[in-house]
């Protein structure tokens, strides 16, 4: 494979709101990585500076060993920080290995399940007009399958008016897709847990394909009382970072779909090692997934070689990526076309996709200062966002 000692690792701050790394070899060989927090860039790249000491100087094919130095190199661990720098990190190592390897990363974690997979993409806007128009691009685009957020803000008890709204664009949907569109609701955290039983009661007459983090994570211990009231799947996991994140849930069997992120939750090593202990209790993943081109290349490989993935989110024309899309630092974004609502099997060596680095150099010189919004509610209280 030549001599893969680590010799660099570079970081790329660029909009929309993305931090790519690269790590090179002595041999040249170099592999990508998205470690990111959105909102905390700065953040994760100074973790990542502080990192360096166990890599530079590796070999960066034993990437499971640099894995656990990473992980329990330190004695404070997990959370968002750390687990995205170790996400970054660790896809870099296995595009590395890959290309020396001269195969795709799926042939790496043991070949693949399936010959392509199956996609979502984010719908938005808050009138009815809008929502549909963007369901229809997608479905030209390819896409038998949407997201959107159910709800905007929502009171720890809102009115039974804010209630009765929640519905309304699923029901447009359904009027004019039937079921030929697959639609999943994404509560985004907002609501808390004394609504989600009247919330899912609006929503049922539609069949959405899952509720999406129902409640915060934090809060985990209410998906009991929720799993058991309907019969929607419920999905969480986006903001949980490691596989002793997941254990509760999974052995509670409180949820239908896991939703790792690739860059938060230690990228492809634990990710691959979160599906399977999902599998063990029958529960299916769907990647959680709104970032750029290294992420979706990362989540793909697991989908691949992973039996009880279901589908995979997509970030293509997602209303944060503003003046800047997934594809538009790639040289090869065919990889990602979208054909009858799937993704074909990567077949290139590492993660095969291949950045365009003069762009992305230009694209550091803008930079971003990507910050969530601060909602609050009409009373001044805050609002999750």
């Amino acid at each position: 494979m030549g001599n893969l000692t680590i010799e660099h690792i570079e970081l790329f701050t660029v909009p929309p709101r993305w931090l790519f790394l690269k790590i090179t070899t002595k041999s040249g060989v170099f592999g990508w990585g998205e470690p990111i927090v959105e909102g905390k860039a700065d953040t994760v790249a100074a973790c990542i500076h502080e990192l360096k000491q166990y890599v530079i100087g590796k070999d960066a094919s034993n990437i499971e060993d640099l894995w656990q130095v990473l992980y329990r190199g330190g004695f404070y661990r997990g959370g968002p920080i750390l687990m995205s720098a170790i996400s970054g990190i660790d896809q870099a190592l296995w595009d590395i290995k890959g290309k020396a390897l001269g195969v795709p990363v799926h042939e790496l974690l043991g070949g693949a399940v399936r010959q392509k997979m199956k996609m979502y993409c984010w719908i938005g806007g808050d009138n009815p007009e809008v929502v549909l128009e963007q369901a229809h691009e997608k479905v030209a685009a390819g896409f038998k399958a949407v997201k959107m957020n159910a709800t905007g803000a929502m009171e720890w008890v809102s009115s039974v008016k804010d209630v009765k709204k929640v519905a309304h664009n699923i029901k447009l949907l359904r009027e004019e897709f039937g079921f030929d569109l697959d639609i999943g609701l994404d509560f985004h955290g907002r609501v808390h847990k004394p609504m989600v039983k009247r919330l899912i009661d609006e929503l049922l007459p539609y069949n959405p394909l899952f509720i999406e983090e129902p409640v915060l994570p934090e809060n985990n211990e209410a998906l009991k009382h929720i799993y058991s009231y309907s019969s929607i799947p419920i999905a969480t996991g986006e903001r949980m970072f490691s596989r002793w994140d997941f254990k509760d849930i999974l052995h509670q069997g409180v949820v239908d779909i896991i939703q790792p992120d690739l860059s938060h939750a230690g990228g492809i090593s634990e990710v691959r090692r979160i599906a399977a202990m999902a599998e063990a209790y029958d529960i299916t993943m769907a990647p959680h997934c709104p970032l750029g081109p290294i992420a979706l290349a990362s989540a793909l490989h697991v989908d691949f070689v992973s039996a009880n993935a279901v589908i995979q989110e997509s970030s293509i024309g997602i209303h944060y990526n503003k003046g800047y899309d997934i594809l538009d630092y790639m040289l090869n974004p065919e990889v990602f076309d979208v054909k009858e609502g799937y993704i074909n099997l990567l077949s290139k060596p590492g993660l095969g996709v291949e950045i365009d680095e003069y762009k992305l150099k230009e694209a550091v010189k803008i930079g971003h200062k990507w910050a969530n919004p601060i909602w609050r509610h009409e009373d001044g209280n805050f609002a999750e966002w």
